[in-house]
């Protein structure tokens, strides 16, 4: 069973985190283009590499599967290799979230909000009830 937590947190101190968090999510926000540009290019190298182990590994080719279209003069050849996770080229991870314009609004928006009433308060500590729904954005 989990007991509450009961702790004074004094309201500068929440503000300043809430400030600081505003201005990381409007960074964030404002990179997410640059860094999925970032992204892209990566992946698209790694297909690169891809195709190329690929090929250099088609001897251990199983299951081969070809599809031609005439219609468009295309070949389609697919084919299975196992392989062990060593020899095989990682795809690249994003080292970064992407946030979409309705959940960053409605973030930015919460944020705003709260700062707004914090500033307004003459409470040296924040209220149990407030920090319960501000906690998800420090």
């Amino acid at each position: 069973m989990s007991r509450a937590i009961t702790v004074k947190v004094a309201t500068p101190k929440v503000i300043k985190a809430l400030e600081g968090r505003l201005a990381e999510l409007e960074k964030n926000y404002a990179s997410q283009e640059a860094n999925e540009a970032k992204f892209q290019k990566k992946m698209e190298a790694w297909k690169k590499e891809i195709g190329k182990w690929a090929i250099a590994n088609f001897s251990k080719a199983e299951n081969l599967r070809t599809n031609y279209r005439s219609w468009n003069k295309t070949l389609n050849v697919d084919f299975d290799i196992i392989v062990s996770e060593k020899e095989f080229p990682l795809e690249p991870e994003k080292d970064y979230e992407t946030i979409h314009q309705h959940t960053y609004r409605e973030m930015k928006e919460d944020i705003t909000n709260a700062l707004t009433i914090l500033k307004m308060t003459d409470e040296e500590t924040v209220n149990a009830s407030t920090m319960k729904q501000i906690a998800k954005y420090l």
